[in-house]
């Protein structure tokens, strides 16, 4: 499954970024389209991360496609 690289923004403009698999973004996504309250544990690559869902503002993502060779 494809890493994720995600951009999480937090009222008062700060913002996180974090590497995670697939389906821990969508379940990210999910809680927030839900409007879930509370507290949310992301499984990053870098270890598990907890989230404020109340204080999510947005989630910027950008999907890691394979490459080969140099280049851009």
């Amino acid at each position: 499954m494809a890493a994720e690289r995600l951009t999480i923004g937090f009222q008062g403009g700060q913002a996180l970024p974090a590497r995670a698999e697939a389906r821990a973004a969508d379940a990210l996504r999910k809680a927030l389209e839900k409007g879930e309250r509370g507290w949310h544990e992301l499984a990053s690559e870098d270890g598990p991360v907890l989230l404020d869902l109340g204080q999510v503002v947005y989630v910027r993502t950008d999907v890691e496609e394979p490459r080969v060779g140099f280049g851009a």
